[in-house]
């Protein structure tokens, strides 16, 4: 009897030793925000936003040592770690920049990336911002993996996203499917969400037949939930690289005569004449062409790798 009471004995030891596993997680602090940011970090956002600005791609690496530097000094600032994810998304976004050292350990930054909004997140949930781009790259990673569930969830999470802040998160949510082949249901989805991305920012039904934009530019604004409908000092050029984007996921799906619209509506802030993207360039320099001819280059460029 005393030998066959033992394995019940040790079950019960076991359950106990779990339980008090699962309660000293639970009963851990919770991490929070700093409610101040260091002089580091300070530093630290110059240099990103010299980067960014300046389309620094190479300055990347330099840039992520001083983020990363500032952040494990005070792990608790959304905003470092938000740069830091961005950082890591540009450059996993314009790989092919590196050329031949763009790696397949280039999706490593998708991991860190995720990592690093999923802590912005928890320290700062109110940000839809960080959640958007949270939700974008759980399904990168997902793609990345093939793990459906994690697609799944990702999914979901920019639904929400959506949700709290659809003027920011729609484009959020085309953008990051556009690189889906074009008869995917996720493509297809992602140019739907550009459509309504121009619909709540000017707050009616814009004509998808003839999409010109010049009659909406009265209402640029610098404040509220639409601002980042339009060019800010965060966004230089925010307004031109949506409506280049939304053209060329526009010649993916077979529809140039829109697209040719959307490249001309990217030319309709004064800013972009100081864009060095530009519909089309000659030589490496941005050079102004007719619209019609800057179109039909880039259409050309765009239209085989469907």
């Amino acid at each position: 009897m005393r030998h066959r009471m033992m394995p019940s004995a040790a079950l019960v030891v076991l359950a106990l030793a779990v339980g008090c596993g699962t309660l000293a997680v639970w009963s851990a602090p919770e991490k929070r925000a700093s409610a101040a940011r260091t002089a580091e970090a300070l530093r630290a956002d110059e240099l990103f936003w010299r980067t960014l600005h300046g389309g620094g791609y190479e300055q990347i690496p330099r840039t992520l040592t001083a983020l990363k530097a500032a952040y494990l000094a005070n792990p608790s600032d959304a905003v470092t770690a938000a740069h830091i994810g961005w950082m890591h998304i540009w450059r996993l976004a314009e790989r092919s920049r590196l050329g031949s050292a763009a790696g397949p350990d280039i999706t490593d930054d998708a991991t860190l990336a995720r990592r690093y909004f999923e802590e912005a997140v928890r320290l700062d949930p109110a940000d839809a911002r960080y959640l958007g781009f949270y939700a974008s790259l759980l399904m990168t990673e997902g793609t990345i993996h093939r793990d459906e569930k994690l697609v799944r969830r990702g999914y979901y999470t920019m639904r929400d996203a959506v949700a709290a802040w659809p003027e920011f998160n729609y484009f959020t949510s085309g953008y990051s499917v556009s690189a889906q082949p074009h008869d995917s249901s996720r493509f297809r989805e992602g140019l739907e969400a550009q459509w309504l991305n121009l619909d709540v920012c000017v707050g009616e039904s814009v004509d998808r037949a003839n999409p010109n934009y010049a009659r909406y530019m009265r209402l640029e604004t610098r404040e509220g939930a639409k601002r980042v409908c339009w060019n800010s000092w965060i966004a230089p050029h925010n307004l031109e690289g949506f409506f280049l984007n939304l053209g060329d996921m526009l010649v993916k799906a077979g529809e140039p005569e829109r697209a040719v619209t959307m490249y001309s509506n990217a030319t309709l802030t004064p800013d972009y004449a100081h864009w060095r993207t530009r519909v089309c360039s000659s030589s490496g320099s941005p050079m102004p062409r007719p619209m019609s001819r800057c179109s039909a280059e880039r259409i050309r460029q765009r239209a085989d790798p469907r």
